[in-house]
């Protein structure tokens, strides 16, 4: 009798020991349990931990509540201004409700997939290329936008999404290419033009300072030359302005001047006078009344005076007296 008993406790044992294995759950921490009896839901949402349900009877689905990180497949599409490109993206969503995950869609990740891949097709054909390319930031917020809608209802939130690349057409990449070279050269040109103005007009800044001082003509000059004989060539044209020309005038003719004050004038020499008659000399006021003479005058070179083609007059009787001895310096009378 005793040992029926221990034969049936024992086989009871066994059998909650087959059903305890049976009917327990453990939930880990990123997961949520959604228990389905014969089919319907089952209370709520079993939090992570040991679990226990029917065996049989029940069934326990786990549902990740981690961030999934899903990429789009490359989507070709026509943006709005007709230009061919591929687009690849990758979404990041999670799942907040765990019941309706289950319960409202078959898979939610496949449709996860299915929204990112047709809203991206979607804003393709809505953008322009330029905002494909630089502003990235706009779309992704509309693709946000465009995914979370339906995935509210289906207990998934859409964390963020993110266009990783565009693709383009060779054709297009050369034509974009030429396009930034055709705005870099007018760039360029814009610059050298700006800079060729302002040069303008810090040269005629400078040719109203040369004006002003026509030594700075000189110096700029002589630094140019300065400049061209560094390069050592073996043929050096130098061309002379005809502002050089004036400055070079003008400093030689002070000297001049300066000359021509301080040469003494040559003194006039009378011409002899042509004598008809002999004249009477009165002897004694040519001996006591010498010549007078106003400016002693100093001759460089002697004199050349023309001798008189007439005869000369003849003597009188009385000789003339000599005339006094003159004073040095003085040129004699004739």
């Amino acid at each position: 009798m005793i040992e029926e008993l221990l034969g049936a406790a024992a086989g009871v044992a066994a059998v909650g020991l087959v059903y305890v294995a049976a009917a327990a759950r453990v939930v880990k921490q990123y997961e949520r349990g959604v228990i389905l009896r014969l089919g319907r839901l089952r209370g709520s949402v079993r939090e992570p931990g040991f679990t226990m349900i029917l065996p049989a009877v029940d069934r326990l689905h786990k549902v990740n509540m981690q961030i999934v990180t899903m990429p789009v497949p490359a989507q070709e599409g026509i943006t709005r201004d007709n230009v061919t490109v591929r687009v690849d993206a990758v979404v990041y969503f999670q799942v907040v409700d765990a019941a309706a995950a289950i319960i409202n869609v078959e898979d939610y990740r496949f449709a996860v997939s299915q929204m990112a891949q047709t809203s991206l097709r979607s804003i393709i054909g809505k953008s322009d290329l330029d905002d494909l390319l630089s502003n990235r930031e706009k779309l992704n917020q509309g693709l946000e936008l465009m995914l979370d809608s339906p995935a509210i209802g289906w207990g998934v939130q859409i964390d963020r999404v993110e266009i990783k690349d565009v693709s383009l057409p060779e054709s297009m990449k050369r034509s974009m290419a030429r396009q930034a070279e055709a705005d870099r050269e007018r760039r360029a040109r814009v610059i050298n033009a700006d800079a060729e103005l302002q040069a303008s007009k810090k040269l005629a800044e400078a040719a109203h300072q040369m004006a002003d001082a026509p030594s700075a003509l000189q110096l700029r000059l002589l630094q140019t030359v300065m400049a061209v004989a560094a390069e050592k060539n073996s043929t050096l044209v130098l061309p002379i302005p005809v502002e050089l020309l004036r400055f070079l005038e003008r400093g030689a003719q002070p000297p001049q001047d300066h000359a021509a004050r301080a040469a003494p004038e040559p003194a006039a020499v009378p011409e002899p006078a042509t004598v008809d008659q002999p004249a009477a000399v009165d002897e004694s006021a040519a001996a006591s009344e010498p010549i007078a003479v106003s400016e002693p005058i100093a001759v460089s070179e002697p004199i050349a005076v023309e001798e008189s083609t007439e005869p000369p007059a003849e003597p009188t009787a009385d000789p003339p007296a000599e005339p006094p001895a003159e004073p040095p310096g003085q040129v004699p009378l004739k």
